[in-house]
């Protein structure tokens, strides 16, 4: 009666893991990447970009294309190797910038990333940098600024002037560097009769997108949307939080730190002059509108006088070698923890390291992480070799197990009893396989997190069907491998290499020793299968991770099993 009832309670929770994980899954650990392929009558295609905006955009907002050409006359060209786009000269914002190394899908026609979006197109998104000042007139978002260049490249720095009618002439130096960072020099002359008092200011802003399903996440692991460094501390707000704090904002006071808006692959974010300290916000302006701003402190400029106040912007993808070097060698405080390793970067970062010296020196990101499989199982084999002894013994005491088992089955309390004096005489320590488990755990976990957040490792195939390994498999039986016509929902959706991990979980699972209640037994047997369709949803590498360990933990248990006396020994006796 007890087993019947363990049993069913066992179905029961599996089932209800197996359900709740369909609906948790995004929220505590989200896939790595949306799935940038789908199977379509047996052939594999790309999927179209969700960042477009779609039908649902409201009338309001214009096409893209429309915006900019709109004010193409006041638009500056920004041309590097790496991004392209425009300055409005309109308000001198930065307010059209596309990523020339990262593509929106696999497909080889996909268009660029685009992050910055000009006002009056969805998900409207720019820097603006300028001066407050109560006693003269400051440029604003309608004022045109004269540019002394044709266009901003790593070579040629630009200089957009504006002067009032009160003798004051304003100056925005602009620089890039051949990848993502913006230099921006903010110069005020007092070229009248009186003194004045100004203070500088820098802004991001950021209208989310129309359509939900086009924003990003943000999750318990990752999170999405307004992130700073300030008080010595990575600092993450919620958009509802900021919401919540009402027209006053989030406020804060930043020194040798800096604030933006982080995505998963993305950020932009602006810096302060080092040494400068400055009052900051997050600030809602309506609409799911949002603004990161800081501003300088009041400075008297006297007549004849000049002041330069600096500030970096940086606005790409969070490319993790870069992100140091920007700090060591551009002064960009903390920028590199923009990426959200969490608490043990300390331990993932060594194992992007590696990943990545495998990737650049092999070619192949599949191949590299079954190189990384082969390194950690190499580094663990002394441990592992201990767990597969223990479980031997484990094994070759079964027999007398049973015996013990049979003889004491009336008896739960006597059963136990002599089963721990079993382990005693034969010196059998049956926690001793737990070791490697627990120390695979931060090694797997540090592998999730590289492939959900390293910008290094997006939409970087394997072979054959295996076209984005940060992404999840989508070669699925469930649909007849796209041979029918439906797609089916992310907890059915279940690929080749789940499958494959489930097979070698299993096998795995005949490999090691009987529980002694058979109802373990039996909630064992079932866990691979549960396992598989946890895992569907999770990119294809940690899937490629998982197998390829499997194979060469199940190749080494029968290997290490193959030398053991004692179970030689039990062979010979069963045959006879």
């Amino acid at each position: 009666m007890d087993s019947s009832r363990n049993m069913i309670l066992a179905i029961v929770l599996s089932a209800l893991v197996l359900i709740g994980w369909s609906f948790l899954s995004e929220r505590i650990a989200p896939t790595a990447t949306e799935p940038t392929t789908e199977i379509v009558e047996g052939e594999q295609v790309a999927l179209p970009n969700t960042d477009a905006p779609g039908p649902d955009t409201p009338a309001e907002m214009r096409e893209l294309s429309e915006v900019l050409a709109e004010s193409q006359a006041t638009r500056l060209p920004i041309e590097t190797p790496r991004v392209e786009g425009s300055i409005n000269l309109r308000g001198a914002r930065i307010d059209d910038l596309v990523l020339l190394d990262y593509r929106e899908t696999i497909d080889a026609d996909s268009p660029p990333i685009r992050l910055l979006n000009p006002e009056g197109a969805d998900a409207a998104y720019f820097a603006h940098f300028g001066w407050a000042a109560a006693d003269i007139e400051t440029p604003n978002g309608s004022t045109v600024w004269q540019a002394d260049g044709e266009s901003l490249t790593p070579d040629t720095p630009v200089t957009l002037s504006w002067r009032n009618e009160t003798g004051q002439l304003f100056e925005i130096v602009l620089a890039i560097d051949e990848d993502f960072l913006f230099s921006v020099d903010q110069r005020i002359s007092n070229l009248g009769d009186n003194p004045i008092t100004a203070r500088s200011y820098a802004q991001l802003s950021r209208s989310l997108p129309e359509t939900h399903a086009q924003r990003e996440p943000d999750t318990w692991l990752i999170h999405s949307g307004p992130t700073g460094f300030w008080t010595e501390d990575l600092n993450h707000i919620d958009y509802d939080d900021v919401t919540a704090a009402g027209s006053t904002g989030e406020r804060f006071s930043i020194t040798d730190g800096w604030l933006g808006f982080n995505d998963k692959y993305w950020l932009t974010a602006i810096f302060p002059a080092a040494g400068t300290n400055v009052e900051a916000a997050f600030m809602p302006l309506g609409n799911e509108r949002f603004q990161a701003v800081y501003s300088t402190p009041e400075t008297v400029i006297n007549a004849g006088r000049a002041v330069t106040r600096s500030t970096s912007f940086f606005a790409g993808a969070k490319e993790i070698i870069l992100l140091e070097r920007y700090e060591s060698e551009n002064g960009l405080n903390q920028i590199d923890l923009s990426v959200d390793w969490g608490w043990f970067y300390w331990f993932e970062l060594p194992i992007f390291y590696l990943l990545h010296w495998l990737f650049t020196t092999i070619g192949n990101f599949g191949v590299a992480i079954i190189c990384l499989t082969f390194i950690v199982r190499g580094l663990m084999f002394p441990i592992a070799q201990k767990q597969f002894q223990s479980m031997a013994s484990m094994r070759a005491v079964q027999p007398k197990m049973k015996e013990v088992q049979e003889r004491y089955k009336d008896d739960k309390q006597k059963m136990q009893q002599e089963v721990l004096a079993l382990y005693q005489r034969e010196k059998v320590n049956p926690l001793a396989g737990c070791l490697p488990i627990f120390l695979q755990i931060p090694i797997f976990y540090a592998l999730y997190k590289v492939l959900m957040l390293s910008v290094e490792m997006r939409h970087e195939p394997f072979a054959l069907w295996l076209k984005d390994l940060s992404a999840p498999d989508p070669l699925t039986p469930v649909n007849l491998f796209g041979l029918l016509d439906f797609v089916p929902p992310p907890y059915l959706a279940i690929g080749l290499l789940p499958i494959l991990l489930g097979i070698t979980m299993y096998l795995q699972f005949k490999l090691n020793p009987a529980q002694m209640d058979p109802t373990q037994q039996k909630i064992f047997g079932i866990m691979p299968w549960v396992f598989m369709v946890i895992m569907a949803p999770f990119a294809a590498g940690l899937q490629l991770y998982w197998v390829t360990s499997n194979i060469l933990t199940i190749a080494q248990q029968k290997w290490l099993y193959s030398r053991d006396p004692r179970l030689k020994e039990q062979a010979k006796a069963t045959d006879e």
